[in-house]
């Protein structure tokens, strides 16, 4: 089986992998008021850093999903050690096991551009109660791409489509959800902080093609660096 960009970030079990990692996590959620009986999703939770924070910070009912199981073990293995309540399990956004309205908050770091997009956002939605939040992180296009480079970028994240803010704006209000911000984030890191700095999970053999992979990532970012951005988009049902 061909190996995949989702699968090297599993197998370096890279905590926060999404762009900004857990510093931009914690100030995305900082104004955000949560309680105890409040049931919160992290859609795509990878080694559960994000579950984590949430369950020890706020207190509140956290579940935690992803769709790769060596992502969920790790995930698994952290959020013991924490000793909090949090259900974390194999699961497809784009085919959820919760009932219809049972989520107050949807939290997804760099995960829906990695499904059909349409079909997780339709699926979160559904699970959202109504006045419930969708706050999700993801890549846009910046700049029109040739095909070419287009295909490029694709294929090597294994995406089924990539694009513009409008387009990402159409795909939410489609879905029957409320925009009521599109952030552009503050990338920067602390990695004196080690609470917040990128942490690994590193599983015991790693084969040198994820060792190429990741090489190949930080090319395909830095030849794309003006073409491809982030945004943080703040819905409501």
């Amino acid at each position: 089986m061909e190996k995949t960009y989702l699968d090297c970030l599993a197998v370096f079990g890279i905590g926060g992998a999404h762009p900004g990692g857990l510093l931009l996590t914690k100030k995305l959620l900082a104004e955000e008021r949560f309680h105890e009986n409040m049931v919160v999703l992290d859609a795509g939770c990878g080694t559960g850093q994000t579950a984590g924070y949430l369950a020890t910070e706020f207190e509140c009912q956290v579940l935690a999903v992803d769709y790769n199981p060596l992502m969920v073990e790790k995930a698994t293995e952290r959020l013991v050690k924490l000793q909090k309540d949090i259900r974390i399990e194999v699961q497809d956004i784009q085919k959820l096991p919760y009932e219809e309205n049972s989520i107050d908050f949807v939290l997804s770091e760099s995960v829906i551009s990695f499904t059909t997009p349409t079909m997780s956002i339709a699926e979160l939605t559904r699970v959202l109660k109504e006045n419930g939040k969708l706050f999700a992180i993801e890549m846009v296009l910046e700049q029109p791409v040739s095909a070419e480079e287009r295909k490029e970028i694709m294929e090597f994240y294994g995406m089924e489509q990539l694009w513009s803010v409008n387009e990402w704006m159409v795909a939410f209000l489609a879905a029957g959800l409320t925009i009521q911000s599109i952030d552009v984030p503050e990338l920067e890191t602390d990695n004196e902080d080690s609470e917040t700095a990128t942490d690994f999970s590193l599983s015991e053999s790693i084969e040198e093609d994820f060792h190429n992979i990741l090489s190949q990532h930080l090319i395909v970012t830095e030849n794309y660096k003006k073409q491809l951005g982030v945004r943080i988009f703040k819905c409501i049902k």
